[in-house]
């Protein structure tokens, strides 16, 4: 088994799709006509966003929906980086809710927390140096 796609349940695909290119830096994969379900060029397993629609056809009871008002979710999607400070600025520029200023954890890493433009938490980090 491999781990292949996180998909998201948000209100607008396209929307979050360009939030996600301005604020971390990736690249649309697809889009469907529709606009209903896209994809995000991300390494090795695939971030995708599906629209609230299609969420609620999948699931006969409903989900809960995340919303930028409200605490995060207890999951997070982590991007690493080299370079965090710029990396934390342009998220932050980019519309992205701060959650946690950059800290240093005592094994080294650099990490921050922001919420995307759905109320999803994002971690931006540096690697973990396993040296």
């Amino acid at each position: 088994m491999k781990f292949a796609y996180t998909i998201l349940y948000v209100e607008d695909v396209n929307e979050t799709i360009d939030f996600y290119e301005s604020a971390f830096g990736f690249t649309k994969k697809i889009v469907t006509p529709e606009g209903d379900y896209g994809e995000l060029i991300s390494g090795e397993t695939t971030i995708a966003f599906a629209n609230i629609e299609l969420g609620n056809s999948n699931f006969k009871d409903g989900f809960i929906k995340s919303s930028s008002s409200a605490k995060p979710f207890g999951i997070e999607l982590a991007f690493t980086t080299e370079d965090i400070d710029a990396d934390y600025q342009q998220a932050i520029n980019a519309g992205a809710i701060e959650v946690s200023s950059i800290k240093e954890k005592p094994w080294g890493q650099k990490v921050a927390y922001v919420k995307d433009n759905n109320g999803f938490l994002i971690e931006i980090c540096t690697p973990i140096n396993t040296n």
